[in-house]
């Protein structure tokens, strides 16, 4: 019987491989006999020894590079089969009742919106070659709710939430699928000064229905869900894995 969920021989890129939980969805995938290629500004200097997993640096903001990476891609394999638009940047303002900085607004829109759209612009070319492929975009629960003193990249993931909604109505005619993946409270690097912070890691805690934060494996599911042909029929979706922080109501 056909493996619905195999991703064994597909052509995958993933944006912010390099760390994270791009990184992690790399690493992961790869074991899974996946061809991954891995791109951002820069990388670990582990898991190179994995036959599948190629690292491409890259500023995804220089669309013309992100492009060329494409194209050399689909002339070695004659296909690209997944997106992954997971790079992303989060700058805060630490400081209550203070204005926002125009330069971080700016900033993260350019990485975490206009760069997934030229991303994926890039890849559509050659997938309606093929009429397949999947491009899941990781949005956040902040699509969703508002959350202080960032709104930037509160704004930049409603966006791109929008964005995968406004493609899927665009490309489905051609197979080709985009699907929102937003994570919860993950445990990664760019949250490790809240999740050391007991007070701010226990009430998130509360919060969520399953009681814990997430790991960054807790994605890997999902994501090869969408990636592989058990979501065949799913197109223009929000997939959100926060151990139930959406779904509280908070009432006890």
């Amino acid at each position: 019987m056909k493996d619905i969920f195999s991703i064994k021989n597909k052509v995958i890129i993933i944006t912010g491989g390099g760390k994270g939980i791009g990184r992690d969805l790399a690493v992961n995938m790869t074991k899974r006999g996946a061809y991954v290629y891995a791109v951002d500004i820069k990388f670990q200097k582990t898991d190179h020894d994995n036959k599948f997993l190629f690292q491409s640096m890259c500023d995804i903001t220089n669309y013309k590079k992100f492009e060329k990476i494409c194209d050399k891609i689909f002339k070695k394999y004659k296909k690209i089969d997944v997106l992954i638009n997971c790079a992303g940047v989060s700058l805060s303002e630490q400081k209550q009742n203070k204005i926002y900085p125009m330069e971080r607004w700016l900033t993260t829109m350019n990485v975490n919106l206009t760069a997934a759209f030229n991303c994926s612009q890039s890849v559509i070319k050659h997938m309606i070659k093929n009429s397949t492929g999947s491009i899941i975009n990781i949005t956040s629960i902040v699509a969703e709710q508002g959350f202080p003193r960032n709104p930037a990249y509160v704004a930049s993931k409603g966006g791109l939430k929008m964005l995968g909604k406004a493609l899927a109505k665009d490309w489905g005619k051609f197979g080709i699928r985009i699907n929102n993946l937003g994570p919860g409270f993950i445990k990664t690097d760019i949250m490790k000064k809240r999740y050391n912070d007991k007070k701010t890691r226990k009430y998130r805690e509360d919060l969520t229905l399953l009681g814990r934060w997430g790991e960054k494996d807790d994605l890997v599911g999902p994501c090869i869900f969408l990636a592989s042909d058990a979501s065949r029929f799913m197109t223009g979706q929000d997939l959100y894995i926060d151990g139930g922080w959406l779904a509280n109501s908070g009432i006890e």
